[in-house]
């Protein structure tokens, strides 16, 4: 057989696998429905599924296709409230990234370019994402490689140079087994595959449509692949979040607009940063005492521990939003100060 004739082959295995057992997905069109996929809920999951899982998505994504239905509501939205909702998802510039991109596309009518050039300018938007845009809503041809593709095609090919460095070649593989045709749903079927049957621990392979083409299976190290070349550890950092309490409310404070999840509504605290652990200074006067325990959050970068402290006002003349206890579940805090707050009501 042909090497383009295997390629051929691949693709029409995978594809018929794909339509027998798609993953049932909220933002996806099923495969054969005849249904035009929406290019903004195709973005708006696209954007939310950046270094997150299936599983967290769904809920946010329903949420926001909720109160946000199309572009122009959302470009219509207050930023507040967009990272309000956005609170937990993490990654909190891919909320701000979201904002800008949703305001543009609706400044241009609310079209979304359709091409992968066209989608690389909009804010937030690179490669893969623009690839990915440009494959499920509008049928182009593109190169779609996520975590769950890269290891597809590792094992495919037996690719055995680690990652990082190896995702050019990775790359080129998969793009000489993308078709012209459907090749959105080429692209989620390789996510599917990946996700459900060539998974990272205990592959599937007497499942796997492709498993007789599958080098590294023949080869027997297919759950070996893909090698990654180890991380450096993260260094670790010091922090205070202080609990200021007056009259069953709880002060916040708006963060900077840049910076560590910049303009969202937190718990004050000492300065801490990727870069430095805080001072452990209180941004006020008063009789503190420190909560028993202590909050470990992991960033991209560095590890966090913090601890906190809280006070009780007889006033609210601190500066800030006096929020009510019974409802800080509310508050759109991003997940390290939620964490902090049910530490200090031992929920």
């Amino acid at each position: 057989m042909k090497a383009s004739d295997k390629i051929d082959d691949a693709c029409a295995r995978l594809l018929a696998w794909y339509d027998g057992h798609a993953r049932t997905l909220p933002w996806r069109v099923p495969p054969g429905s005849g249904e035009v996929p929406d290019p903004y809920r195709v973005w708006l999951s696209e954007v939310m599924l950046q270094q997150t899982t299936v599983a967290a998505v769904k809920d946010y994504f329903a949420k926001f296709t909720a109160i946000w239905p199309t572009v122009h509501d959302l470009a219509a939205a207050d930023d507040a409230d967009v990272l309000s909702a956005w609170a937990g998802l993490g990654y909190y510039a891919r909320a701000r990234n979201l904002i800008a991109c949703a305001r543009e596309v609706a400044g241009r009518g609310g079209v979304f370019p359709d091409s992968e050039e066209g989608l690389r300018e909009l804010p937030g938007v690179g490669a893969y994402t623009s690839a990915a845009i440009a494959a499920i809503a509008f049928g182009r041809r593109a190169v779609v490689v996520d975590a769950n593709v890269e290891r597809v095609i590792a094992r495919l090919f037996t690719i055995t140079d680690p990652l990082p460095g190896s995702k050019e070649v990775i790359r080129a593989a998969a793009d000489s087994i993308t078709p012209d045709e459907r090749a959105g749903d080429f692209a989620q079927a390789m996510m599917d595959l990946g996700a459900t049957i060539c998974t990272s621990r205990d592959p599937k392979c007497l499942l796997c449509p492709l498993s007789d083409m599958c080098t590294a299976r023949k080869a027997g190290i297919a759950a070996q692949l893909p090698h990654k070349t180890p991380k450096k550890a993260r260094p670790l950092r010091t922090g205070t979040a202080f609990w200021i309490e007056s009259d069953g409310h709880v002060l916040l404070v708006k963060r900077d607009g840049k910076g560590m999840l910049a303009g969202m509504r937190a718990l004050p605290d000492d300065g801490w940063s990727a870069k430095t652990s805080g001072d452990g200074t209180p941004p006020l006067f008063a009789d503190w005492t420190e909560v028993e325990g202590m909050v470990g959050h992991g960033f991209t970068h560095f590890l966090l521990e913090l601890s906190v402290q809280r006070c009780e006002l007889t006033g609210r003349e601190a500066e800030g939003e006096w929020w009510p206890i019974d409802r800080i579940g509310e508050a759109g805090m991003p997940t390290l100060f939620a964490k902090a707050a049910k530490l200090v009501l031992g929920t």
